[in-house]
């Protein structure tokens, strides 16, 4: 995979804004500094930006996994219960 990384949400977001006409998926922590996961969401829907979202979090509350989704989040794993192998299997579906 081609990826870029942002050290927090307000980065990631900036770099969402400059280049989303390029970015085919985003792989997205909730735990962030400066702006949090679903704050990301949240500004994704404000903008209309409909890029396939993935939630990879160790949030594991059903409230959460619910309010991610109803943000726009098409998936949610929890990091420390789900093998890497998984992650990239579903990006590869998403991707193909």
């Amino acid at each position: 995979f081609d990826v870029t990384l942002a050290e927090d949400g307000k980065a990631g977001f900036d770099i969402l804004k400059k280049n989303k006409a390029s970015i085919k998926l985003i792989l997205l922590d909730l735990m962030m500094p400066r702006l949090d996961g679903f704050g990301f969401l949240e500004e994704m829907k404000n903008q209309k930006i409909h890029i396939p979202t993935i939630i990879s979090s160790n949030l594991s509350q059903d409230e959460d996994i619910k309010r991610a989704k109803s943000l726009g989040a098409i998936d949610f794993f929890v990091k420390s219960n789900t093998p890497l192998s998984e992650v990239v299997e579903k990006i590869q579906k998403i991707l193909t």
